[in-house]
């Protein structure tokens, strides 16, 4: 059992109505055995005993109320607990940005926030809930059976123990196998989502069928790993049922002596061989369905992993003036990749400086610095003179207007889609950004206008970046405009229509601009080349009219 998971709000509010559960179940039972004897022995007198079979009646009633209403809340509980973790997940990922996400594998990541946390319910509402009976269903039997027959008592007392230590001996094995089947499965999913969204790539060099032979070779270990934690579990099941029947032997064969010598009285027999199994039940039940929770329970261990990764550590609880950017002898390193090598850039308010050099120079590495997405291996980044790794980052990445290389649209309307750093826009708004973007005319064209639904209408690379373009045009009150590459990919026509779109927004604004092309360099102020990590100002081209 995780401790973690016992710490958050909602398992803590589920495990108080999971007692009283537990003691009314206990109650009920008790009333149930000792109701029912009564019953059977007014029988053999050749009576009816009405009290005690209405009492019966009750708490058979009662049982099957509690077990429906029981289930009802559970299920209830672990759709709040998934739902909790996952916000949790999303939360952290948001929060850290996309350079956190470059070092996780993104499929592993669906996994656990998919299979993984839906892999609780078998803990949370099977496991847990019988955790309460185990403990107060038990103690119950045990407490009534030492008041009708002691003997008894002791025999089940010594007894009862042999279910957990059983249980735990296999349960050891259970575990482990258990966690490696969740690792299979994680590098499975991984692998899987990596090899789709390369697929195209693949198919270009000829590699496809050797991916398909891979992923079948990795679902194939994840099957045979999984048969084996289920023979495990089956072999347990069998264990303790064994132990459990053997155990009511124990106390069901002195009793039929006893009582064929007259040494106990009929009610008492019967009160002990019904509450003896009742007593053992639970804890069978438990050890049975430990081995249902193990997976969930791998999960959340790896869930709580990530959450309890450090985050930057904020110091400032105020963002200074915006005033200018300086990179202050800058190295960016990624394991054995060295991306910016003792860089130093100043970015004063009102400048415009794009970033030119060959791929892989670093240009993107000093916008995702500026976003506060990679942490300098050495040196600092000041915000008017504070260094953002002491500012509250989601607070200053709200001064800023970002359009990434490769802009994302989710499955979701043109609208949202257009509001995305906004929310709170009105539709007024979005529709005069994306007028401002050149991007109306063809979102008017779509089947529902703004209410388009994007997962059910593929747009065209010059139409995404224009949408992309739109958004940042939504964020005019940003302070500083970050745009990486927005005419990569596009025709002629498109290009032109983001570059004069790009002119107009950065007009008067302090911009960082990653360029490629010429066209976007009519737009900058300065022109500084990165090239291996290494910054060198170049000459700037013409001044543009602010």
């Amino acid at each position: 059992m995780d401790r973690r998971l016992l710490r958050l709000g909602p398992v803590r509010r589920y495990a108080i109505v999971l007692a009283g559960s537990g003691l009314l179940a206990a109650i009920l039972v008790v009333a149930q055995a000792v109701s029912l004897a009564a019953v059977l022995v007014a029988a053999v007198d050749g009576r009816l005993a009405r009290t005690a079979l209405l009492v019966c009646l009750i708490a058979v009633v009662l049982r099957g109320a509690h077990t429906a209403a029981a289930g009802a809340i559970a299920g209830r509980a672990a759709a709040g607990v998934k739902a909790h973790l996952r916000a949790e997940l999303l939360a952290k990922a948001t929060g850290r940005g996309p350079g956190w996400l470059a070092g996780k594998r993104a499929g592993e990541l669906a996994t656990l926030a998919g299979r993984g946390i839906d892999g609780l319910d078998g803990y949370l509402t099977g496991y847990f809930p019988q955790v309460f009976l185990a403990a107060f269903v038990p103690v119950a039997c045990l407490g009534w059976l030492a008041f009708t027959d002691l003997t008894s008592a002791v025999i089940v007392a010594v007894t009862l123990p042999l279910i957990p230590v059983f249980g735990a001996l296999v349960g050891w094995q259970t575990g482990a196998r258990t966690k490696r089947q969740w690792h299979l499965l994680q590098r499975l999913g991984g692998h899987f989502l990596d090899t789709v969204q390369g697929l195209p790539t693949l198919r270009s060099f000829g590699r496809e069928r050797s991916q398909v032979r891979r992923v079948h070779a990795m679902a194939d270990a994840y099957r045979v790993a999984t048969m084996r934690t289920l023979r495990l579990a089956f072999l347990s099941a069998l264990v303790l049922e064994l132990v459990a029947t053997v155990s009511v032997a124990l106390v069901a064969v002195p009793v039929g002596l006893r009582l064929l010598d007259g040494k106990l009285t009929l009610g008492a027999a019967l009160v002990v061989l019904l509450l003896a199994p009742e007593a053992y039940l639970p804890l069978r039940t438990l050890g049975t369905r430990f081995h249902a929770s193990q997976e969930g329970l791998a999960a959340a261990a790896e869930v709580f992993g990530v959450l309890q990764e450090p985050a930057p550590a904020t110091t400032e609880s105020r963002l200074p003036a915006f005033d200018s950017l300086v990179l202050d002898r800058v190295t960016v390193a990624y394991d054995d990749v060295v991306a910016l090598r003792d860089a130093s850039l100043a970015v004063a308010a009102g400048d415009r400086v794009a970033l030119v050099g060959p791929s892989g120079g670093g240009k993107s590495t000093i916008l995702a610095l500026a976003l506060g997405f990679v942490t300098p291996t050495s040196g600092r980044v000041l915000v008017g003179g504070a260094d953002l790794a002491s500012l509250d980052l989601a607070a200053w990445r709200a001064r800023l207007a970002w359009m990434p290389q490769r802009p994302h649209l989710f499955a979701g309307s043109v609208l949202d889609n257009v509001r995305l750093g906004a929310p709170s826009a009105s539709l007024d708004a979005v529709v005069a950004a994306a007028r401002a973007a050149d991007a109306d005319g063809f979102v008017r064209a779509l089947p529902a206008g703004y209410d388009t639904d994007l997962a059910e209408h593929g747009l065209s690379s010059g139409q995404v970046q224009r949408l992309a373009m739109a958004r940042a045009w939504l964020r005019r009150d940003a302070g500083l405009l970050l745009l990486d590459e927005p005419t990569a990919r596009l025709d002629p026509a498109s290009e032109a229509a983001v570059v004069a779109s790009a002119a107009r927004l950065a007009a008067g604004r302090t911009a960082l601009l990653v360029a490629h092309r010429p066209a976007l360099l009519s737009i900058a102020t300065r022109v500084v080349e990165v090239s291996s990590g290494v910054l060198l100002e170049r000459t700037p081209p013409a001044a543009v009219p602010a």
